[in-house]
């Protein structure tokens, strides 16, 4: 690729607030949401992934026990477990990131909005499957 070229995508990147940097990509400060990221750096990453949280704390005994106790929503005993659950599901998530080669991992649909969309694997039955 040319030097010419070269200018033209990274142009073409900024311009549609998605950054490039030497070594990978970059979601733009103005568009991260540190809600909708749960492992890694959005400022430098080559390989990234999403999961779908919502299956992941769902699948937690956490969460079964709210449905199986039937708790009541909003109640005290109810946000103690969501808590706990989603702490979980947060750790589950950490560990697939340091036993992968994935170097950002994200709620799904995240990446995918960004303008041009960044492309990421689904790892959410990677992480299931350590909750077994």
């Amino acid at each position: 690729m040319g030097l010419r070229t070269y200018a033209i995508l990274i142009v073409t990147f900024a311009m549609c607030g998605v950054a490039t940097s030497s070594s990978g990509l970059a979601i733009p400060e103005d568009k991260q949401d540190v809600q909708k990221i749960f492992y890694g750096a959005p400022n430098e990453f080559e390989k990234p992934a999403r999961v779908n949280y919502q299956d992941i704390v769902k699948a937690t005994p956490e969460y079964s026990s709210i449905k199986k106790k039937k708790i009541v929503s909003g109640s005290a005993k109810y946000w103690i477990l969501i808590s706990k659950a989603s702490e979980r599901a947060q750790k589950l998530i950490n560990e697939v990131g340091k036993e992968t080669p994935y170097d950002l991992i994200v709620a799904d649909g995240y990446l995918e909005s960004m303008e041009p969309a960044i492309p990421a694997e689904d790892v959410t039955e990677l992480v299931l499957e350590k909750l077994k």
